[in-house]
């Protein structure tokens, strides 16, 4: 017998009440029913995102959510400035190319965070910018950056400032209002326990006035003033996924329940435990700026990660995820994000280790084990 354990770091795994409350019989959904799951994860929402701005539900991937708003925020005469990290933050600019709009992409070192120095040295250098995109949390590297100081040069430069949060809320200490974050883009899949299929946006008011004056934006299912019109009536402007819609009110509660400093104290004693356990058995971090969501970790010499993914599969049904793009055979990646908790993260590594030591790698077996236990009893 062999038990499935989800490590990637999206889809994550989700709760078996929130599978159970999505397998209930469902009504239709231009109903008081289905508003009534609206309102109250739309209330849910703003309670995790930690904001008091509009949240919007949209149906599709954070992929979706990301596009609404780059189209929504950059009407003509605009300028968007991407900061490039990793595969996604690529994403971003590739989109913004796509419908034709005036983007600046300027990419950084794959394992490097953009800096509040960065933003602000290339700020002052085009003053025609109107708005900036940054990766809170970079999912291909397992990057962080400073969201928090990226929003007080974009705040003092009168700039728009939209964060992919897609692997950060619901993880990482996010605080929108305050870090004069005006756009927050994040998705179902990951820390907020559903399986993929809903995007959500924060949107502040000073972004707002953009979107409603972008009234010939090059978009009719991701027009986000569609959106609002209907979110203001506790509705959506065409079919929800609302059996998902259901599920995110249980998956909110029990986040909820925790309460969101503890789960970002929880998220960040996995990964520092995993980082810990990584090097304590000989394994390098990738990332100079590591987030706590997911944990990249490099293979020692003479094991692939095609085989070290394989062997932790076959033989404990883990399964982790590989690098992307230019990072594909470089890595293997752990999450910390989903329905997982500081016990599983222990099992994970002692799995790690048993492979590793299978496949010939030289370490001293319980060392990675042990690590991740002096970790989490600091910090738990």
């Amino acid at each position: 017998m062999k038990k499935f354990r989800l490590f990637t770091p999206g889809p994550c795994a989700v709760p078996e009440e929130v599978l159970v409350e999505m397998a209930r019989p469902f009504h239709h959904h231009r109903t008081d029913w289905f508003k009534g799951f609206m309102k109250e994860a739309t209330a849910k929402l703003q309670e995790v995102l930690q904001t008091r701005n509009d949240v919007l539900i949209i149906t599709g991937s954070g992929t979706a959510a990301a596009e609404a708003a780059i189209i929504g925020c950059n009407p003509t005469g605009s300028k968007l400035l991407t900061i490039e990290g990793g595969k996604f933050g690529q994403r971003w600019g590739e989109i913004a190319e796509q419908f034709g709009l005036n983007v600046v992409r300027h990419p950084v070192e794959w394992g490097t965070a953009a800096t509040p120095e960065l933003v602000s040295d290339l700020l002052r250098k085009d003053p025609a910018i109107t708005g900036v995109m940054v990766v809170h949390s970079e999912t291909s590297t397992a990057t962080a950056c400073n969201l928090e100081g990226i929003g007080t040069v974009t705040h003092a430069a009168g700039k728009l400032l939209l964060a992919d949060c897609i692997t950060s809320a619901g993880a990482l200490p996010l605080k929108p209002d305050a870090w004069h974050v005006d756009v927050v883009i994040t998705g179902a899949q990951k820390a907020l326990m559903l399986p993929p299929g809903l995007g959500f946006l924060a949107i502040s008011e000073k972004a707002w006035k953009v979107i409603e004056g972008n009234q010939r934006q090059p978009a009719y299912y991701l027009n986000l003033n569609k959106a609002r019109k209907m979110a203001k009536e506790n509705d959506t402007p065409f079919t929800p996924a609302h059996l998902l819609v259901r599920g995110l009110v249980k998956a909110l509660s029990i986040l909820l329940e925790d309460g969101m400093e503890t789960v970002w104290r929880r998220v960040a004693a996995m990964a520092a435990a995993t980082r810990s356990a990584g090097e304590a058995i000989g394994l390098k971090v990738f990332s100079k700026s590591p987030s706590d969501s997911v944990t990249a970790l490099c293979p020692p010499a003479g094991i692939t990660v095609k085989d070290l993914r394989n062997e932790l599969e076959k033989r404990y049904g883990i399964e982790s995820a590989g690098g992307q793009d230019q990072l594909k055979g470089k890595i293997f990646r752990l999450g910390h994000m989903g329905y997982v908790d500081e016990l599983d993260t222990v099992l994970a590594i002692a799995a790690l280790e048993q492979c590793l030591l299978k496949m010939g790698h030289k370490f001293q077996l319980g060392a990675g084990v042990t690590a991740a236990q002096k970790v989490i009893a600091e910090r738990l």
